[in-house]
């Protein structure tokens, strides 16, 4: 009994198979959170992006039965006895969409230094519950949450898995990894009386040693992947957002304990001596990247590295430092140089063929508001149908979750989502999404 105790805590489930049990929570959830569907489901399509071809199809029906898409036929199917038809005629369908960097558990505001201090984990639980569902109702299926605090997005990932509140899949990493002073290390900016010496329980890691205890911590916790911050950040309350923040031998402990885990290692980084460093290391993706010189990108292609780039992050940070008292004095001078820069390395990394998954930094910016992402990136040079593949089977292979997500095929999870109109003319119209369909449970419809 103590031994299977034990298992529960330590979450030894694995990640896939989550995913599909999810899918029989959400439907015994219909009842009372969303809309119910036929055993069989019919759903029209005059377009259809299915997240691995080049081009789109027109006039075609998804077969959905229960959880999963079980056929995808040229044409209108004539539905059986029995069969419920959405009509998305009109529309064009498109996988769930998926981002591989939210922070469900908060929302940034000019508030939010000293909300540290007057907010309790269950203010921050109660929060990501709303913010949880304004993802999911922008069309967003499934999410990789980088880090959170007190571990709140964990409980929201069993709460949303059991079908007990509204939102997407969740992916998370619970606490981010930092050294001290480093850029996650959550007493930054405090006094010396509430500063203390956080160690790795609270994710904070100095060698080796600390730096296997923190990835087996999070282990223990639940958590799906392992965060770290290669780098200092823009909104943390410290001097430098470029600096690399972790040794050679730091990164290599973290992603040696990982792998004996199961966990893929993503890494927030702004400066290039960090990205060099963390790629060289193993880490599975570099996420917002601003500073990306010509050498990082070769290493990432040498070692097959995802880059998640946060544009919308960078516009969001930089127009928020011309308000003066937004940001503290510390802070306002990096938002205001890094901002900017995101876009532009953007453009560069995809000329030069880095692999380019889909993420946003909202929690910084609005949740709900993560459509606002494709449009800058079509801007910056990528095509249309590649930042909507960026969004499906990328993320999917990101995640190592490909056979059951990230495309419109048989045997897939069902997991749809429409825009009125073609995207592939109008990328914006990915800001609108109006219909959601998550394991095969209709969350939004037209």
């Amino acid at each position: 009994m103590e031994e299977f105790y034990h298992g529960l805590l330590a979450e030894e489930i694995p990640m896939k198979t989550r995913i599909a049990s999810a899918g029989f929570c959400a439907l015994a959830a219909v009842m009372i959170v969303s809309t119910p569907v036929a055993a069989r489901t019919l759903v029209h399509a005059g377009g259809l992006i299915d997240g691995t071809s080049d081009t789109a199809r027109r006039e075609v029906t998804i077969v959905v039965d229960a959880d999963r898409i079980s056929a995808v036929e040229s044409g209108f199917t004539k539905p059986g006895e029995g069969d419920e038809v959405i009509d998305l005629r009109g529309s064009t369908v498109l996988p769930g969409l998926m981002d591989m960097h939210v922070h469900l558990s908060s929302e940034f505001s000019k508030d939010s230094y000293i909300e540290r201090f007057q907010l309790d984990p269950a203010d921050y639980a109660f929060r990501s519950v709303v913010y949880a569902e304004r993802t999911l109702m922008a069309g967003f299926t499934t999410v990789r949450n980088p880090g959170d605090r007190d571990n709140v997005t964990i409980a929201l990932r069993k709460a949303i898995d059991k079908g007990l509140v509204i939102g997407p899949r969740i992916f998370t990493a619970g606490k981010s990894l930092a050294t001290t002073g480093g850029h996650a290390d959550p007493t930054n900016g405090m006094s010396a009386y509430l500063r203390g010496d956080p160690g790795p329980k609270q994710g904070v890691i100095n060698g080796s040693a600390e730096a296997a205890k923190a990835v087996r911590q999070r282990y223990k916790e639940g958590a799906d992947f392992i965060k770290i911050t290669a780098t200092g950040g823009v909104l943390s309350v410290a001097k430098s957002g470029l600096n690399p923040q972790f040794s050679d031998e730091e990164l290599q402990a973290v992603i040696r304990t990982a792998a004996d885990y199961g966990f893929h290692v993503a890494a927030h980084c702004h400066g290039a001596e960090g990205m060099k460093r963390a790629v060289r290391a193993g880490v599975r993706s570099i996420e917002h990247g601003t500073y990306m010189d010509e050498e990082v990108m070769e290493l990432m292609k040498q070692h097959d590295t995802y880059y998640v780039p946060t544009i919308m992050a960078g516009d969001w940070v930089a127009e928020k430092a011309e308000i003066d008292g937004f940001f503290p004095e510390l802070v306002r001078p990096k938002a205001a140089a890094i901002g900017p820069v995101i876009q532009q390395t953007f453009g560069k990394a995809y000329r030069a063929g880095v692999k380019i998954a889909f993420g946003t930094d909202s929690g910084v910016s609005a949740h709900g508001d993560n459509g606002e992402e494709f449009a800058l990136m079509v801007e910056a040079g990528m095509p249309a149908m590649e930042a909507i593949q960026s969004a499906t089977m990328t993320t999917a292979r990101l995640l190592e979750v490909s056979d059951e997500l990230g495309s419109v095929e048989a045997g897939k999870i069902a997991d749809l989502v429409a825009v009125e109109g073609d995207p592939l003319a109008d990328i914006t119209l990915l800001q609108q999404v109006s219909f959601v369909m998550k394991d095969g449970v209709v969350y939004k419809s037209p």
